[in-house]
């Protein structure tokens, strides 16, 4: 949990630097990679850590003002690279410039339960971390570079 707006802006821009990394290696023909047919594809995936952080932040009172349909999956990995630049960097300086360290402290509605703002924030950053891990899975699956997030990977190697 986030106590200090600060620390999450830290963690949340390298989070969003590693998740960035990751949606570079994508290309358009391999968005529909998945581990067996049916399942998460790489595409669904990036997709929805790219759509995700605009609901996360309306759970702690920020409207983005972007608009995206997280069911309407890109054709293109440029789009959702791009989108996912624009939500995270306006996400990021929503939190910076209209937090206070007292605000993430503050219990909010996330469905019927009451949370810290803080709590949320901490909840985003590890959704993201589990899906991006299921995405260098994909990627490798697809021949598809994977980028050194928390270390060198055995292509850096």
């Amino acid at each position: 949990m986030y106590r200090n707006v600060n620390d999450f802006v830290k963690d949340w821009t390298r989070a969003s630097e590693g998740t960035i990394k990751v949606l570079e290696s994508l290309t358009d023909d391999k968005l529909g990679q998945s581990i067996v047919e049916g399942h998460s594809t790489l595409g669904w995936l990036g997709w929805h850590i790219a759509t995700a952080p605009i609901y996360f932040a309306s759970l702690v009172g920020v409207n983005l003002g972007i608009s995206t349909d997280p069911s309407d999956i890109p054709s293109k990995a440029s789009t959702i690279l791009d989108t996912y630049k624009e939500v995270t960097k306006k996400f990021k300086q929503e939190v910076e410039n209209n937090f206070t360290d007292e605000q993430l402290l503050e219990e909010v509605d996330q469905h019927g339960t009451l949370a810290p703002r803080g709590e949320i924030l901490r909840t985003l950053i590890d959704h993201q971390t589990h899906h991006r891990g299921q995405m260098t899975v994909l990627l490798r699956q697809a021949g598809l570079p994977v980028p050194g997030i928390m270390g060198p990977t055995q292509e850096q190697n």
